[in-house]
């Protein structure tokens, strides 16, 4: 808990200071301060030796903007079959959070006050979040990447029922753990499997972080489970009840799954990260390409808390591979909406800002 109780601290301070530095400036001035606080370690520092180019930079201010221009009223984002997705909504809440905006201060302030609303809506009374008619066909994923927002946010936003509604999804969560350890589609204990698993340990991790209870029974469960899934190549295995070959989107995600639950130097940290580096953006040429924004978005998070040699090949690659990508309006296109594939590239190239309590090192 210390570990995690330093990283809400650093953030806190981070976030006041950046909103002084920001607050009278424009989008453009609030970006060079954020980078500034980040390069001279208020909070948390852009990672040693990382270079984050010009053109990312650009990219980044790009995207963000594109999201902003694809808001709905009722905080929600257009974009293909996902318009209005509670997934997609905090994927984007994430995306401007990491860019050093906050509800109420920054030049996304306004942007992130309507989805917050949108995602806070969206709360059952049974604390599921979703929203059925744009729900995709795991609803869990929603949930999952909603409970994370709103863990993320708290503390920056003065709405009164944020605290009962993450205290609700959270509890949710930690019922719907199945007997394996993990969780599956449906807020159900049927069955599991990992892609979900790592969106519901995610989530825990950051409300862990914010100072919610989160039982140490659920999380060592968890790890049991993530564990078994993991092949004897260091990669991993989507359900245990269906054994199969290792694919690197899920064995990023049981990387960061393992690491979500505080294990960061570890057997199966090591082979797992080993068989991560085969699968270096760009190397194997068209390989990576089937859920390419969700296998970066889990791989370069593994990379990043695996440390500095192995972070700034990782960094270096995933730029030039995403770089490429964007297209002229400012978004990155994947089939899922183009407000996901845009969310996910500029989380991924903000990991060394280290803005997010989950993202900290």
């Amino acid at each position: 808990m210390g570990r995690e109780t330093e990283q809400r601290r650093a953030w806190m301070a981070r976030s006041v200071a950046m909103l002084a530095v920001g607050a009278a400036g424009t989008s453009s001035d609030f970006w060079s301060a954020l980078l500034r606080a980040g390069a001279g370690g208020i909070g948390g520092t852009v990672a040693a030796g990382t270079r984050m180019r010009v053109e990312t930079r650009d990219a980044i201010k790009r995207g963000l903007s594109y999201l902003a221009r694809m808001q709905n009223d009722d905080g929600s984002f257009a974009g293909g079959s996902m318009s209005r997705n509670v997934a997609v909504c905090s994927l984007s809440g994430l995306a401007m959070l990491s860019s050093g905006s906050v509800p109420g201060r920054g030049p996304y302030s306004s942007v992130l006050k309507r989805a917050l609303a949108f995602v806070l809506d969206c709360a059952q009374p049974s604390g599921f979040i979703h929203l059925p008619a744009a729900a995709s066909h795991g609803p869990m994923y929603e949930h999952g990447f909603a409970a994370l927002f709103l863990a993320e946010v708290y503390g920056m936003s003065d709405r009164p029922d944020l605290r009962e509604r993450l205290e609700m999804a959270v509890k949710l969560i930690v019922d719907k753990q199945n007997q394996e350890g993990g969780w599956r589609y449906q807020p159900e204990r049927r069955d599991a499997d990992l892609s979900i698993t790592i969106c519901q340990i995610m989530a825990l991790r950051a409300a862990r972080n914010a100072g919610l209870h989160v039982p140490a029974e659920t999380i060592d469960r968890c790890v049991e489970y993530v564990k078994r899934c993991q092949n004897p190549d260091g990669g991993f295995n989507y359900m245990l009840s269906v054994p199969g070959q290792s694919r690197f989107p899920r064995s990023a995600a049981g990387v960061v799954a393992l690491q979500s639950a505080g294990i960061y130097d570890s057997e199966e940290i090591r082979s797992g990260l080993n068989y991560l580096q085969q699968h270096l953006p760009g190397k194997n040429r068209g390989e990576g390409d089937e859920y390419f924004f969700y296998g970066h978005y889990y791989a370069v998070q593994a990379m990043w808390h695996a440390g500095e040699n192995d972070w700034n090949e990782w960094y270096a690659a995933i730029q030039d591979q995403l770089l490429p990508r964007q297209r002229p309006d400012g978004q990155w296109f994947d089939v899922v909406s183009p407000a996901y594939g845009t969310a996910m590239a500029c989380l991924i190239l903000q990991t060394p800002i280290s803005a997010l309590p989950i993202f900290q090192r």
